[in-house]
Order: structure tokens, then sequence, then C-alpha cells
């Protein structure tokens, strides 16, 4: 997949993609289905979206609220088929342009589409005064074609990227998974921690949860994607997404411990796969029943991940 992240420097092979439009924060059910309705033979498969989320551009101090990082949405439309990836700068620049102009300066003039899809609400340009009606006459204006999905439901309702953190923040991850159409995942590169879990005999890959949305706090069965390197593969574990109230830890963050492995994933990316929350943070009267607790989270997870 070739990631372009300036319209202006679009090769001609690229030209006359067939592209889905949007944000794709979680790239979920609802998400799949516009992407599908892009996939036209004889046309690249795109998709355009926008990097920073424009929410966080026009709201930066708000609480972290996006499901995934750019790169775990580069890894999850890569898996689709997506062959074009547009993430486009969204900045002042980006910001000021009218509806119009977007679409002819982008779409057309920048990006060269021949097809656009978009979600039923899909809102754009200045002011997001731009609407997918608008989007289909500009479309016969300046060249392209438009096809505007209806928004997907679920037994539970629309699918949506709120609906998904809502169950994500009750920790009902299975549920967000419906919703998601796979693992709700948290990815980026292990860090060094205070090395405390290799002390107590788990050692575990330590994660930032920078800029995302933080599900419920505690301890879960996870699927495992080692991204890269001689450990490349994916593998059972369970991990505590929290504060560790026994260290006082104030910053929340990952720490996952996967079955069954041996060494060194400092620096490696990985993915991490909520598949059943466990329990809730506590605090025990020493490291002896730490330990113990650890023990059984551990065996409860390896029934419920050795069941999928």
């Amino acid at each position: 997949m070739r990631i372009l992240r300036d319209p202006q420097y679009t090769r001609p092979e690229d030209r006359g993609a067939s592209a889905a439009i949007g944000n794709f924060d979680g790239v979920h059910r609802g998400h799949r289905h516009v992407i599908d309705l892009a996939r036209r033979p004889g046309a690249a498969l795109g998709v355009v979206t926008f990097e920073p989320h424009p929410r966080e551009f026009f709201a930066p101090d708000a609480p972290p609220f996006r499901l995934m990082n750019a790169e775990a949405r580069a890894h999850r439309l890569e898996k689709l088929g997506v062959e074009l990836l547009a993430e486009l700068p969204f900045d002042v620049r980006l910001s000021s342009l009218t509806a119009e102009e977007f679409a002819r300066d982008v779409l057309a003039g920048g990006l060269g589409l021949s097809h656009v899809v978009v979600g039923a609400d899909f809102c754009f340009g200045k002011g997001r005064a731009g609407t997918a009606a608008m989007l289909r006459d500009f479309g016969a204006r300046y060249g392209f074609e438009v096809t505007v999905a209806e928004l997907l439901t679920a037994e539970t309702g629309a699918v949506s990227s709120t609906a998904i953190r809502a169950a994500l923040t009750e920790g009902r991850p299975r549920a967000a998974a419906d919703m998601l159409g796979h693992w709700h995942r948290i990815e980026g590169p292990v860090l060094h921690g205070e090395k405390r879990g290799r002390e107590l005999g788990y050692p575990t890959a330590n994660m930032a949860l920078d800029g995302l949305h933080v599900p419920r706090l505690g301890v879960y069965a996870v699927l495992v994607d080692v991204l890269e390197g001689p450990h490349r593969g994916t593998y059972h574990g369970v991990a505590n997404l929290g504060i560790r109230p026994m260290f006082e830890r104030e910053t929340p963050n990952l720490e996952t411990f996967l079955f069954d492995f041996k060494g060194d994933l400092y620096g490696q990316h990985l993915s991490v796969g909520l598949v059943e929350w466990l329990r809730g943070e506590a605090t025990f009267d020493g490291l002896d029943g730490l330990i113990t607790q650890m023990d059984a989270d551990s065996a409860r997870a390896r029934g419920i991940l050795g069941a999928l």
C-alpha cells in the first residue's frame, strides 16, 4: 500500500483511483461497507483520510478519543486491500478550503479521483458546510462519480465510533469487536518500563496510550501480534491496562505478558487486541498476593483464548 501525504505529489499511475473518504477511526464495519463500495474493476482502491483527526486540530486540549493511531489505521486498511492511502495533513490551509475548493482542488485536481464514496452523514469543507448531496453536484461538475453509502446498523443500533468507545469504556470489548468486525487493538512500539514484571516472573511489553481513548482500566485476555523482527507472529497473553495502583503510576499504559514467549521485544511494534475484560485494577497486601492473582489471571486468560 502506498501512503500519500501530499496530493500535489500524486504519481500519474495513482490517478483515476476509486476512493472512500472519511476519518475511519477504528475502521469499523460501517467503514468497511463504505470502502467495499469503492471497489471498482480497473481502478486502484483508495482511501482519503486526515491526519491529525480534524477533532484533534480544532480541540487540541480535549480528552483523547481516537480508537486508532495512524499506524494502526494504516495496517488495518492494508489488510482490507487498500492500495492507495491519502493521509492528508489537516492544517490551517486544508481546514480553510471551502467545500467546492476541496472537491475541485484536492479530490479532482490533486488526487485525480475517478470515483468517491462517502457516508450519508459526511460533511466537508470550511465550517463543515459541504454535504453528501453537494459532493454529488461537485462530482458532476469536476469529473468524478459519487456514491453515498447509507449508515450501517447492528442489533444494538447504528455502528459508530462513538458506540464503540462507549462499549470499551464499559469494559465490553466483545461488543466493540462486533461493531468493529475485528478486535479492538492498541498498536505501537514497546517501551522500556520499570521492569518490575520481570522481577515477579511476569516480564511485560509496555506500550503508551498517547492520544487514544482509554478503555475500562483493568486486566484483559489479549491476542498479540508482533509485527516485525525475529519474533514476528501471533501470541496469547494477559495485559494490564491502567496505572498499577500498588506502584502509584499516574499515566495509564498497557503492560502485556505474552504466554510461552522468550525474547527481547524492546523497540519492536506490537498490536494488542483486547478480547475480554477479566477484572479491575486492585491493590494487594504484598507481592505474594499480587503474584497469586497474576497466576489466576493468566490461567483464566488461557482458557478464554484457547476457546476462540
